[in-house]
């Protein structure tokens, strides 16, 4: 018997096969955020422009896009937007143009849509910069919208847990309502807003009377329901949750590097030495160097002028960034490490992300798993959140350094440009700028050995 995912599968793979008869239209992402739940990563670059798979996940974003035909972009950017520039600058390196608008004050999703209303002429593809979703789920929605001629084109993905995001209760195609995180058990539809759409000129209209949420900010989908409520027409196509994903926690950046890292292809740009064991899909970048001894189980990902080894064992899902220099006798596993890392001989790390340009001291130790086997909790903007993982390592931030024979437990966080001492245990989060040492007490105590007493 056919499941009905199957069916849905169906219907969304014929949506895309009519795709070259639609138009290619402006887009409009959204990149202004600072990912607060993504802290101490975000404390130094926007959440967009995390690395995974070798690259940020604003330019995952962008390529799904230009594999639509996108080829013109309006990027809207408010916390750390020089990062954005200086990376993307005019878009002409994928092939892109880019032009960006500044929001001065994060005031919400309508507020961020309606810094395009001058630079887009008729219809326009809308997204959200920090979502990984695959070029076909796009397809669909243009394909749709281009068919039905709707004020507005929604994409929906159905998840287990709706409550967390905006559940869109649907009568065939026709969107009826849209209730923002409602109370669990509240609700039938397991159907939830996947942050891409396409919109008709009318959305502005909808945006002006826009009124200011319980959040304090002015919601994209209050205007929609405006649209509901006038009558037009608000439409929706659903997409299969594999090929979408939402980044908004620590480990969501592991499940993302994962889905890249799959889709991998193999190249060895850099030196492999002799006595090096390569299996699976790996990617070695221009003048790095893989050292004798070393053992690579891919899908992994190593960045150009990086070394590794000798005698070190990286295994699946680890993603190294560009100079990232790796001593002897250590393994790394299911991990991000970003651009100039340096990690010291003996050291484990595990189910982790590491920011840029930290110094791992000598036997450093990263415990992935909890004594009891229980799932690791990370504490999330003051909250204590279930991973849902019974294997999590840690989040730390830029240029954070550590001494020999350092141990972290499951699940902490540890802020940019903090010291770690000696043989400290760190069992709880560290907060930026601060320095970690051990004190310890020394007894010095006199005897005498007498003659004849050994």
């Amino acid at each position: 018997m056919r499941s009905k995912q199957d069916g849905n599968n169906k219907a969304f793979n014929s949506s895309i096969m009519i795709f070259n008869t639609v138009k290619a239209l402006k887009a409009v992402v959204l990149a202004a955020g600072e990912g607060q739940r993504l802290r101490p990563l975000t404390f130094t670059r926007p959440k967009h422009m995390i690395p995974v798979g070798g690259k940020p996940l604003l330019e995952h974003h962008l390529e799904a896009l230009k594999d639509c035909g996108i080829e013109e972009v309006l990027l809207v950017v408010g916390y750390k937007s020089d990062y954005i520039k200086k990376y993307f600058e005019d878009g002409s390196r994928l092939g892109m143009k880019i032009e960006y608008l500044h929001q001065k004050k994060i005031m919400g999703t309508a507020d961020a849509f309606k810094l395009a209303e001058d630079h887009v002429d008729g219809d326009f593809l809308a997204t959200y910069g920090d979502l990984l979703v695959s070029s076909r789920i796009i397809k669909s929605t243009l394909n749709m919208h281009s068919r039905e001629n709707p004020a507005a084109t929604l994409t929906t993905v159905e998840v287990n847990n709706p409550e967390q995001y905006g559940v869109v209760e649907l009568n065939g195609n026709n969107v009826v309502r849209i209730i923002e995180k409602p109370d669990p058990g509240t609700v039938r539809s397991r159907q939830i807003n996947a942050g891409i759409y396409v919109f008709s000129p009318e959305i502005f209209k909808a945006i002006k009377q826009t009124g200011i949420s319980q959040r304090g900010e002015r919601e994209i989908t209050d205007s929609i329901k405006i649209l509901i409520k006038s009558g037009e027409k608000v439409i929706a196509t659903r997409a299969p949750s594999e090929e979408w994903l939402d980044i908004g926690r620590p480990w969501d950046l592991l499940e993302a590097n994962m889905r890249v890292l799959n889709k991998l292809e193999s190249s060895i740009a850099g030196t492999i030495e002799d006595g090096v064991h390569v299996e699976g899909i790996v990617y070695v970048g221009k003048e790095a160097i893989i050292c004798s001894g070393t053992y690579i189980k891919g899908p992994v990902y190593v960045g150009e002028e990086s070394s590794i080894g000798p005698n070190s064992c990286i295994k699946p899902y680890s993603s190294i960034g560009r100079r990232v220099n790796i001593d002897s006798g250590v393994e790394v596993k299911n991990s991000i490490l970003m651009n100039g890392v340096r990690v010291g001989h003996g050291s484990y790390i595990s189910d982790s992300i590491i920011g840029e340009g930290c110094d791992l001291g000598v036997g450093t130790i990263i415990a992935n798993r909890r004594l009891d086997e229980k799932t690791v909790k990370m504490r999330i903007r003051d909250k204590t959140i279930d991973t849902d993982l019974r294997k999590m390592g840690i989040v730390v931030g830029d240029r954070v350094k550590t001494d020999v024979g350092v141990l972290f437990m499951p699940g902490v966080k540890v802020g940019y440009s903090s010291w770690i001492g000696s043989n400290v245990v760190v069992y709880r989060d560290v907060p930026p700028n601060m320095s970690i040492i051990l004190k310890q007490e020394i007894q010095q105590v006199s005897f005498r050995i007498e003659d004849g007493e050994r």
